[in-house]
């Protein structure tokens, strides 16, 4: 590299320099009686009520920038050759007429199985206790159901998914969390059959102190018909430590 190269890569890094000082660094680890994504069960392999998932991640924030990336992990059970789902995103924060935003882009990776590989695009506003997000599919394939890995011909592009969450102090340490998601599948995958769907969420969270949360909620979606026990409702229990 020039010396005028390594000149420029000092300045940016001496630039960065506040930003990485003030940075934090944060991490959770949780141990549920099951795990759903969007309302559908991650261990497909049995119609069991409870199926155990192992989950954590950890978050890195540029101080005050609202500049973030992070990475989550869970035990899964849906694709052939891979027992593991691996998140890894980035986005910005920000605060504008009193609603907090967040935007971003998340990539799902499913080591030994690439078939359910996904990307999505995100933004979200918070005001008060309610939470409106919506993510939208940008890559080809969308979780096993299409894409260049499944079938050249479909797409699993402009899959969109609306969600709208209630989260709200109740009593000392108790937050009740209700939420209500919605799938709306690209047309290629439609024309697999594939009908778009509701999925839901009631429960709470209590703070046991130290770190320590534990979170009950009743957790499901409609189109049982077309999904199959995957999407019924499960009473789900979870407990969380953040460092």
């Amino acid at each position: 590299m020039s010396n005028r190269g390594w000149m420029v890569v000092a300045g940016a890094a001496f630039l960065a320099l506040p930003m990485v000082a003030s940075a934090q660094l944060t991490a959770n680890v949780s141990v549920t009686t099951n795990y759903k994504f969007r309302g559908q069960d991650q261990k497909s392999s049995s119609a069991q009520w409870v199926k155990p998932a192992l989950q954590g991640g950890v978050d890195y924030a540029f101080g005050d920038s609202g500049f973030y990336v992070g990475n989550w992990n869970s035990t899964v059970d849906w694709l052939d050759n891979n027992k593991l789902e691996m998140d890894f995103y980035g986005g910005y924060k920000f605060k504008a007429a009193d609603v907090d935003w967040d935007v971003g882009l998340l990539t799902y990776v499913y080591p030994g199985n690439t078939l359910g590989n996904t990307t999505e695009l995100y933004g979200s506003g918070t005001y008060g206790p309610v939470t409106v997000k919506y993510s939208h599919t940008v890559s080809k394939d969308y979780f096993g159901w299409a894409g260049t890995k499944y079938d050249s011909t479909y797409k699993g592009r402009n899959t969109g998914y609306l969600n709208v969450a209630f989260a709200q102090e109740v009593a000392p340490k108790t937050t009740l969390k209700l939420a209500v998601g919605y799938t709306r599948f690209s047309s290629d995958i439609k024309d697999l059959g594939v009908p778009n769907y509701l999925d839901y969420s009631v429960g709470g969270a209590y703070d046991l102190g130290d770190g320590f949360s534990l979170s009950a909620a009743w957790v499901g979606a409609n189109k049982t018909g077309a999904f199959g026990f995957v999407n019924k409702g499960r009473a789900i229990v979870s407990l969380t430590k953040a460092f």
